[in-house]
């Protein structure tokens, strides 16, 4: 079995196996911890690939991502990294004023430039999953344009410039994902942090009512292209599982530890694939490899039961140590 059937199979209930291995790792951990990145890599190869990015060069981005100082985004976002290897926060939003929305217009330069050529032969060439990971992420990236704290008061008071913003991003991201579903990748990812730690950023009925309904357009353009769905969500979003199950989602990545993770084993195991994680908040950095080996146990014995349905993931950050690395992905053994 290679890694693309061992992970089909997992997505199908179809018993893969072994639970198919993803690792994440923040640019840091590759910056200054790479020889140690590799070693596990290599002795605990990932079944999931990520393709080149295909996308033109942009007209406003200006600087580099995750250095400690200043730089701006394609969408004219200003981002400031305070520490070099992580992502950093927006804070200088380019709609912050909404008089220059009328005039905004996102960076469809990029998506003009988009060339699938090398993610064709990228995955032709490769035994494993091939996921793309997309720029899909409607509510972060009106936060970046609006300023989080201007957005929370413009989804509170339901200003016809929010609808308006929602709107321009979601054409956009409708095109990128349509360029995506003309590749030959395996699976198109997408994202946005709803849970704080404990519970939804907004209500579920506002979610149900603003953002629902971008996230179905996504599932049903994927689905028609016989691609599968993954989708990942930070914090408590216990309360939007089953409408995520609902639209399609094949495979979801969430902090299960934010969570009561024998609760949603019972509600939604065989519905939706797990996919990952391991608590990053404490265990991961601060827990001994006995605590990682407890905590991967805990998912396994409620979520792998061996028919699939779930993908040993986890995210190794700046602060995790290299033992506790290699013990999560032993203990999936």
């Amino acid at each position: 079995m290679n890694s693309r059937e061992r992970v089909i199979r997992a997505l199908r209930f179809e018993q893969p196996d072994r639970a198919p291995r993803d690792l994440w790792y923040l640019p840091g951990t590759e910056m200054f911890h790479k020889d140690q990145l590799d070693e596990i890599l290599q002795r605990y190869p990932v079944d999931i690939a990520r393709p080149p990015a295909p996308y033109g060069p942009s007209q406003r981005a200006v600087g580099t991502p995750n250095i400690a100082g200043s730089y701006t985004d394609e969408w004219g976002c200003g981002w400031t990294v305070a520490e070099s290897g992580v992502v950093g926060e927006v804070k200088n939003p380019p709609l912050a004023d909404w008089a220059a929305l009328a005039n905004y217009e996102a960076p469809y330069e990029m998506l003009d430039g988009f060339d699938c050529s090398a993610v064709n032969t990228f995955c032709l060439s490769n035994d494993r999953f091939v996921l793309a990971g997309t720029g899909l992420r409607p509510f972060e990236r009106m936060q970046f344009l609006r300023g989080s704290e201007n957005l929370f008061m413009d989804l509170a008071y339901d200003t016809d410039e929010m609808l308006h913003l929602r709107d321009k991003v979601q054409t956009y991201f409708l095109r990128e994902l349509e360029l995506w579903c003309e590749t030959k990748v395996d699976g198109i990812s997408f994202m946005d942090d709803w849970g704080a730690q404990k519970g939804l950023l907004i209500s579920p009925v506002m979610w149900r009512e603003l953002f629902k309904p971008l996230y179905a357009e996504y599932c049903q353009m994927i689905h028609a292209a016989g691609k599968y769905v993954f989708m990942h969500s930070d914090g408590d979003i216990h309360a939007i599982y089953p409408d995520l199950i609902e639209l399609g989602v094949d495979a979801l990545n969430s902090q299960l530890f934010c969570m009561d993770i024998e609760e949603l084993a019972h509600l939604y195991r065989g519905k939706i694939t797990f996919w990952g994680e391991i608590d990053r908040q404490h265990i991961l950095p601060f827990g001994s490899v006995a605590d990682v080996q407890e905590a991967v146990q805990r998912v396994r014995t409620a979520l792998d039961d061996g028919s699939g349905g779930v993908i040993a993931q986890f995210e190794w950050g700046l602060d995790v140590p290299r033992e506790n690395a290699k013990a999560a992905f032993e203990a999936w053994l």
